[in-house]
């Protein structure tokens, strides 16, 4: 599993585009200079052809600058669920960033697509949904609204009219602040069903998601680890540099294992999802996993080994750790994805066990 030059010709524009737009104001210059939010959207409905390897390659850059962009969100989430769908009217837009999408999927706290309960009825004039979702991602200013409801036949995907009437959007103040999440209401919202098996297209979704969230993670936790090795070497006390000492070498050995390893899991996850590989769920679920504690860890240990600094406003520590325990619970927590992969390997549990989230 090896980039090419074309990756590394990418990764060098989205990492340069990030530095010199930062925050927010870089979703402009990544949808219109290098066409990042289609670059997974086949070049018939208006992307560019390419897939998760490339998707990788920039949620890694994203995940190293902390961009409060809405890449996953959108160009992950809302685009996949649509191309799962086969409803491919609204990727134009998508792609070329000229509109952005949010799925509105979770519901207490889980993505299982068992725990949906949101219902949508079709009458005279349409289909309605009615129903609570919590956890969507830049769900409050989303153009394009996409939402899993049950309906009499199972779960299924609809879009909801930008403007509809009967929809509630609460946008929260969360622990990370560059990953903006919100709970959206629906109360016999007019909707648009884009995609009758529910089932099967968010399981997909999933496995996608995680596989790019992993890949995010990998970048983070990599570039906690080049801040905290550039700080070491720096720092003095006792006439000697902090990076110096053995229990601290130690650590940061500890800790490039625990990225490398990362790296690994991620980029399993990511071919697989480009080979198109029936052990897709399982390579998510392994990476969803390993980079989740990876991250959590090299985050942790920027704060600790950057002593006092390490929790002051000012540095950039506390975001990184805020990103890795927040990313660590979205899309379920590590437990929940060592449980999935249980279960294809042992076989369901048992009646009445309890199940991560």
């Amino acid at each position: 599993m090896r980039f090419g030059e074309e990756h590394q010709e990418l990764r060098t524009a989205v990492r340069s585009l990030l530095a010199r737009h930062e925050g927010a104001a870089a979703w402009g210059p990544l949808t219109r200079q290098i066409g990042a939010a289609g670059l997974a959207v086949p070049e018939e409905h208006g992307g560019a052809g390419c897939g998760p390897v490339e998707v990788h390659v920039v949620m890694e850059e994203l995940g190293r600058a902390l961009a409060p962009v809405p890449y996953l969100g959108s160009a992950v989430l809302a685009t996949q669920a649509l191309l799962a769908a086969g409803d491919t009217g609204l990727l134009p837009a998508l792609a070329e960033g000229r509109t952005t999408g949010a799925l509105a999927w979770a519901e207490n706290g889980s993505w299982r697509p068992e725990a949906v309960r949101a219902r949508a009825v079709c009458g005279a004039d349409g289909w309605r949904i009615t129903g609570v979702k919590d956890h969507v991602l830049d769900g409050a200013d989303a153009d394009v609204l996409l939402v899993a409801a049950r309906t009499e036949t199972g779960l299924a995907l609809f879009h909801v009219p930008s403007g509809a009437a009967g929809v509630e959007r609460e946008a929260h103040t969360t622990m990370d602040l560059t990953r903006p999440q919100a709970t959206l209401r629906f109360d016999g919202t007019e909707a648009r069903a884009v995609g009758a098996d529910g089932d099967r297209v968010l399981a997909h979704v999933r496995d996608l998601a995680c596989t790019a969230l992993a890949a995010e993670q990998v970048g983070a936790a990599e570039r906690c680890l080049e801040l905290t090795v550039a700080h070491v070497r720096d720092r003095v006390q006792f006439g000697r540099p902090v990076g110096s000492f053995q229990a601290v070498k130690h650590r940061l050995a500890d800790a490039f294992v625990r990225v490398e390893s990362a790296r690994s899991a991620a980029l399993g996850a990511s071919w697989a999802a480009a080979d198109g590989s029936p052990d897709l769920s399982r390579y998510a679920a392994v990476a969803k996993s390993a980079c989740s504690e990876a991250f959590s860890a090299v985050a942790g240990d920027m704060i600790q080994l950057h002593g006092g600094i390490g929790i002051t406003w000012e540095h950039d520590a506390h975001r990184y750790f805020k990103r890795a325990h927040g990313s660590a619970q979205l899309f379920g927590s590590p437990a929940g994805h060592r449980d999935r992969i249980a279960e294809v390997l042992v076989g369901p549990r048992g009646a009445g066990a309890e199940r991560p989230a």
